[in-house]
């Protein structure tokens, strides 16, 4: 097992590398990039102000309406009116004075100590605005799969257990809600409901604890806390029980059905005891197991719009605002993170399975 967790963790680095190059070239390639938002915004604004703003000195008086390309080659069509020197200097700001593969090369080498540089556009360094963000995005992500573990996993094995009843019949219903109504629908119904939109205002709707957090009690604080993420916390897992609950149930309707229940069941062991002494570990293998993999999926990619509706700054939020405004840092930085994590989640989960079950060995598997 030893040998088996060391060849993974080796080919964690080639597949980071992997994943950071392409990505890397096809976002650097797209148009849109913070320099054209600079030249774009300030010839909207054509301004010394704005352009002391955007480039940190003063601006220089207009050139010709024909923009001559700046330092790096690359002639930007909203740069009309603009002197060749102004491009210059937001190119500089920006880091894009330089070429591609030495901006390339720089961020390997800044990647590999865990540098990632400073904000394009929110004047702080990559890794504090990470930091930041990670105690709204953990708080959405553990909860909301202990939650989604909590709820699904007993009403699997209830729709399991009594296959065929009324009671399967009528949460199936409520399966099938769940899994066709989209979390942000669900959440803005509760807004509406109770945080004030039309009707109740019971709940908050804004951040994750109140402006006075620091002044109150312990208890208190705890209660604010998980005060404010009710609403959140009930919309994601409307959106996220329903596809665990029914691979639930699948899991052990396909176990109850497999020779050995069926000689323990002529034995004369009662349905409980065949339940928990033989369906129960293999039935749960494949669902404990992928239980790293969907705290990730709903710490780093379920939660952005639930974060947007709810004014909750976290993760995935951050991610997409470095999107939008072509934040290039921030984009690279969190997709690391991001990647890095993911990468260490699917050996977590592999490991896992030979915790739940030790007859499953992994060290003569080839990668």
């Amino acid at each position: 097992m030893i040998s088996y967790i060391l060849r993974r963790l080796l080919l964690i680095v080639p597949t980071l590398w992997v994943i950071i190059t392409v990505n890397f070239f096809i976002v650097q390639s797209a148009p849109g990039g913070p320099v054209e938002q600079a030249i774009a915004e300030a010839e909207g604004l054509n301004t010394n102000m704005a352009m002391e703003r955007i480039t940190g000195t003063a601006a220089g008086e207009s050139g010709t309406d024909e923009q001559k390309p700046g330092k790096s080659g690359t002639a930007y069509r909203a740069a009309r009116g603009l002197s060749p020197e102004t491009i210059a200097e937001i190119e500089k700001r920006f880091g894009f004075d330089k070429p591609i593969h030495v901006r390339y090369l720089e961020m390997l080498k800044n990647y590999l100590i865990f540098n990632f540089g400073d904000s394009l556009f929110k004047g702080r360094s990559v890794m504090g605005l990470i930091i930041d963000r990670l105690p709204v995005s953990i708080s959405l992500g553990i909860w909301t799969t202990l939650l989604v573990y909590l709820v699904s996993i007993p009403l699997g094995i209830a729709k399991a257990v009594k296959n065929g009843s009324p009671f399967d019949r009528w949460s199936s219903a409520v399966v099938v809600f769940g899994n066709a109504v989209p979390s942000f629908l669900f959440a803005v119904l509760l807004i509406i409901m109770f945080a004030g939109g039309s009707y109740l205002k019971i709940f908050p709707l804004r951040g994750l604890v109140s402006t006075n957090w620091s002044e109150l009690s312990l208890g208190m604080k705890i209660v604010d806390y998980f005060w404010h993420l009710v609403l959140p916390l009930t919309a994601m897992l409307v959106g996220g029980f329903a596809s665990l609950t029914l691979l639930t149930r699948n899991s052990f309707l396909d176990e109850t059905g497999k020779q050995y229940v069926l000689t323990a069941r002529a034995k004369g062991l009662s349905s409980r005891r065949v339940l928990i002494g033989h369906v129960f570990r293999n039935a749960m293998l494949i669902i404990i197991a992928g239980f790293p993999s969907a705290l990730i999926s709903m710490l780093f990619t379920s939660s952005l719009i639930i974060e947007t509706l709810f004014s909750l700054n976290g993760l995935g939020l951050l991610g997409f605002e470095a999107v939008m405004q072509r934040d290039y840092p921030v984009i690279f930085g969190t997709l690391y993170i991001f990647s890095l994590l993911g990468l260490l989640v699917n050996l977590i989960s592999d490991l896992m399975y030979t915790i739940i079950d030790p007859r499953i060995d992994f060290e003569g598997r080839s990668l």
